[in-house]
């Protein structure tokens, strides 16, 4: 009896462990892919307070909060160079004269949650104090402050096994008892998409994003990554993703410098991958344009579709793609790429093609069910699937479809 009882507690021991190895984030956070703004792409390490709060301010005059927007998050340079004789972190006092805690304050007030930065290494990707060997330290700071979400980069990391670097700052995170969704921006190098689910709720799926649609431009020895270089790696990885759980193809470049057409596309496709939807640009400087994309909600629909499936490539000739993204309710939206360098005409006969999905078990035949067609950025519905689909795309351009029964 008295061996059975030993066994017994084994067993339940193993099963706890078991249990805590796989539980050490907040299941309940981001079941649609979190939306916000982040300070990096526009501002890099030059934010202070005043710039900030006037930021949060414009978050919720522009529509963004409206739409869905959620979160506020400060990149790299919010901190000294040093942490304290405690070993803490201090917010820079000359950027934050009234502490992060205020700060985080005022963010909450506006009705938004609040965001920070911090990295896996030693320092920061800026040169600040990184959170290795600090993680519990850290991740209960952060709850003192009322932080919601947690950008954790990779910078200065030699010699850290990544899977272990990320679990442990989960596993800090779970600790200090306060939810905040965990974003591990480990640029894909370790293939995070099949091992981080148990630890955060998003994870980088390549390096870094640059204001480029083809193509960018090295500068200071490194060259970041374009929109269409992104897109292109992340068909083999779809099946990843999901609610709580999502493949991160790094910030929005909208509204910093790109065409247009170039960000209408970059926030589509953005969409269509159910993507995290992290603003970058100057929200006080947004043309009408830039707000027009950003807050396009029937587009935003999308995105946080309750499936939170990510599209698939469906078909591929002579620079245009089609990208279809099943949706809740038996319905679909449909993203045509012109990623030529020239206007072309799409004809696309809806009967001739069956629509199938292995991982939503999704199967449409046109020839067996008709479905309502719905231009997102015309804002017109345009006809069913009864009928040839035929329109002209400009180079580097989209559109998008919502098929509905």
């Amino acid at each position: 009896m008295k061996f059975k009882s030993k066994a017994l507690l084994a067993v339940l021991f193993c099963t706890m462990a078991s249990v805590s190895a796989f539980a050490q984030k907040f299941e309940e956070l981001a079941q649609t892919p979190p939306m916000g703004w982040n300070s990096w792409n526009t501002f890099q390490t030059k934010i202070d307070e005043p710039l900030l709060k006037g930021m949060v301010d414009t978050y919720l005059s522009s529509g963004m909060k409206d739409a869905g927007y959620t979160y506020f998050v400060l990149d790299d340079g919010w901190m000294t160079m040093e942490r304290d004789k405690d070993g803490n972190l201090v917010a820079d006092p000359q950027k934050f004269p009234n502490g992060m805690k205020a700060f985080a304050d005022y963010v909450h007030s506006k009705g938004l949650k609040f965001g920070i930065y911090n990295c896996a290494g030693t320092k920061t990707c800026a040169g600040y104090p990184g959170t290795r060997g600090y993680e519990y330290q850290d991740a209960r700071l952060y709850a003192s402050w009322g932080v919601d979400y947690l950008k954790f980069d990779w910078c200065n990391s030699e010699g850290i096994n990544a899977k272990e670097a990320y679990a442990t700052m989960a596993k800090a995170i779970r600790a200090a008892g306060r939810p905040m969704i965990f974003s591990l921006c480990e640029w894909g190098q370790h293939q995070p998409w099949k091992w981080a689910a148990k630890d955060g709720q998003l994870w980088r799926s390549t390096g870094d994003i640059g204001n480029a649609f083809e193509e960018t431009v090295a500068k200071d020895g490194w060259k970041p990554l374009s929109v269409l270089n992104i897109l292109d790696r992340q068909d083999s990885i779809r099946q990843y993703a999901g609610p709580g759980h999502w493949n991160d193809p790094d910030m929005l470049e909208v509204g910093n410098g790109m065409k247009y057409n170039e960000d209408k596309a970059h926030f589509s496709l953005w969409c269509m991958l159910a993507a995290p939807l992290m603003a970058g640009n100057d929200l006080r400087k947004m043309s009408e344009q830039t707000t027009s994309i950003l807050t396009n909600k029937e587009l935003i629909s999308i995105d946080q579709d309750a499936l939170g499936v990510e599209c698939f490539k469906y078909y591929s000739f002579d620079g245009i793609e089609i990208f279809v993204k099943p949706l809740a309710n038996n319905e679909l939206a449909v993203c045509f790429l012109n990623r030529s360098n020239r206007p072309q005409i799409v004809s696309f006969d809806w009967k001739a093609h069956i629509i199938s999905d292995a991982i939503t078990k999704t199967n449409i035949d046109f020839n067996q069910a008709t479905y309502k067609l719905h231009d997102i950025w015309a804002k017109k519905d345009i006809g069913s699937t009864d009928k040839l689909f035929k329109q002209t795309i400009g180079s580097d351009d989209v559109v998008v479809l919502r098929l509905t029964k």
